[in-house]
């Protein structure tokens, strides 16, 4: 039998997940050129070519270097001083080698980061709109997420229930912008105050209260807007990056966590993440990939595409009658549920061939996800389906 954790957890299987396999499914039937699945945010842009030539590099070095051995399970220190100086050099900040922890993609380094901090009990402090995947790695060790609600005016961060919930056991918050699901970046001034809240809290209950900031998407940004380095705004912060988006790699499961010098009981906080990358099974982030991402860190992955695809969606939709804000980052579109039971839309839509992602995945009901890093031709043919869809729930 297998333990009670897991049944909840087998329960509440990621409803992304399983949109992506229904999509598999309908696209046998119908043909994948008559289905559009919005659901998963699986880039398909490709990787920038300085990755497959770095890959074609490194696998030539091996002739002198073996490759596919141990390291140190923080990663090769060349790679993590590579890292440190590329962020140094772009955000004016002063980190080390010793400050890098490779990862096994952001979801790994939030696990470890997470496995580092928590105590059975302590709460971490979630944001709606947020990645749905943050309850399962809380509960992982079996802390508390307590979740404040979403400002559906700007989808910036609601800070004053934010300190409202705020409590002697509160341990971390987390934060993601540019967000998932909203595309929304959270502003210097939504940082400021953050900060402010959080030492004063931490002033108040004697405690230690880390920020993670979880940016898989920094690097996907439009209309130049920019997203605030939180490490300059506040001392405790840790920084989870990985390269799927950045690099278009999610399938190699690569990243890093940044812990400043600045944080509390850095170096316990250090060791420990250093050793919770082994005893969570990783060991160590995949060798080559950490020697390939090293040789890419000024390559860019082609951001005018998803700008294509998310200028046509967020036009098309919103002349069907949809309600939905300009996303300034990631590639997806929130979308406001034209009917209250957003869940009953998604199935609505399903009729169509239409896959999304219901709001309340991300504990914000009442809206839909739609990943907008498909083809571009996946966008326009959809339209005449969108339609549809808009005509059956009496927007047209």
């Amino acid at each position: 039998m297998i333990s009670k954790k897991m049944v909840g957890y087998v329960n509440s299987s990621s409803v992304i997940r399983a949109m992506f396999e229904e999509g598999k499914r309908l696209a046998s039937i119908y043909g994948p050129e008559n289905v559009f699945d919005f659901s998963l945010g699986n880039p398909n842009v490709p990787a920038p070519d300085e990755v497959n030539e770095a890959f074609a590099t490194v696998i030539a070095e091996e002739k002198s270097t073996y490759l596919h051995g141990y390291m140190s399970n923080s990663g090769y220190e060349e790679v993590r001083e590579a890292i440190a100086n590329s962020i140094n050099s772009k955000f004016g900040t002063n980190f080390g080698v010793k400050n890098i922890v490779m990862t096994v993609g952001a979801a790994g380094g939030l696990n470890v980061i997470l496995k580092t901090l928590i105590d059975p009990e302590d709460e971490v402090i979630a944001i709606a709109p947020f990645f749905g995947e943050y309850r399962s790695y809380v509960s992982n060790y079996d802390g508390k997420l307590v979740v404040v609600s979403p400002d559906t005016s700007s989808f910036q961060p609601n800070l004053k229930e934010l300190e409202e919930k705020i409590t002697p056991k509160t341990k971390a918050v987390i934060v993601n912008t540019p967000n998932n699901p909203t595309g929304v970046i959270y502003s210097e001034e939504t940082i400021i105050k953050l900060a402010e809240i959080l030492n004063k809290k931490q002033a108040e209950f004697g405690t230690d209260i880390y920020l993670i900031s979880d940016e898989p998407y920094r690097e996907l940004v439009y209309d130049g807007f920019e997203v605030p380095y939180i490490t300059k705004y506040y001392a405790n912060t840790v920084v989870g990056y990985s390269y799927s988006k950045s690099l278009s790699l999610p399938g190699e499961r690569i990243g890093y966590l940044v812990i400043p010098s600045e944080v509390a009981d850095f170096e316990d906080v250090i060791a420990a993440a250093s050793v919770a990358t082994r005893i969570l099974g990783f060991v160590n982030a995949p060798s080559i990939l950490q020697k390939v991402v090293a040789k890419c860190l000024d390559a860019e992955v082609n951001v005018a595409a998803y700008d294509k695809n998310r200028k046509a969606l967020y036009n098309g939709l919103k002349e069907l009658g949809f309600e939905c804000i300009l996303p300034q980052g990631a590639f997806y579109l929130f979308v406001k549920s034209p009917i209250e039971d957003e869940k009953e839309f998604c199935n609505i839509a399903k009729k169509h061939n239409i896959l999304m992602v219901p709001g309340s995945t991300f504990a914000c009901p009442g809206y839909v996800r739609i990943a907008y890093c498909v083809a571009y031709e996946t966008i326009i043919n959809s339209m005449p389906k969108f339609k549809e869809l808009a005509k059956e729930i009496g927007l047209q």
